[in-house]
């Protein structure tokens, strides 16, 4: 049994992103990596805490966690591709594109921006785990 079965995994992202909630309805994790939660960044919870407590800020970044480790950005978009199913044609679309490290990283960004202009235009505010002035808006 390997590392990431043993381990609980959690997906820690923002609910209110209607992009982030659809790619994270249609990813299917693998039932053999166990325990796959996923968990709203606006919540007050254990995990955020932790993420906050690392300083990461999860209005720049989604962050996966398995066991200890925890995945920021594009290295929590390419974790997740490696452990996710590869059944349904966006479940291989995800897989093909995210399995690299260096596309997730060319990648990411430029989704992360999109994200941020759709919740401008949403007038959605930020999550701001990180307490930092004046940053309460996209």
């Amino acid at each position: 049994m390997s590392i990431v079965e043993q381990a609980e995994v959690l997906l820690v992202y923002d609910k209110e992103c209607p992009a982030c909630d659809q790619y994270v309805r249609v990813m299917r994790v693998r039932e053999s990596v166990g325990r796959f939660e996923i968990i709203n960044a606006r919540d007050d919870t254990p995990v955020m805490r932790e993420i906050t407590a690392a300083g990461l800020d999860v209005d720049e970044g989604m962050v996966l966690k398995m066991g200890d480790t925890l995945y920021y950005g594009s290295d929590a978009i390419h974790a997740l591709a490696l452990i996710s199913s590869r059944s349904g044609i966006i479940n291989k679309l995800n897989y093909w594109i995210f399995r690299s490290r260096w596309i997730s990283g060319v990648l990411y960004p430029i989704l992360r921006a999109c994200r941020g202009v759709l919740l401008k235009l949403l007038h959605k505010t930020r999550i701001n785990n990180l307490r930092i002035e004046g940053r309460n808006r996209f």
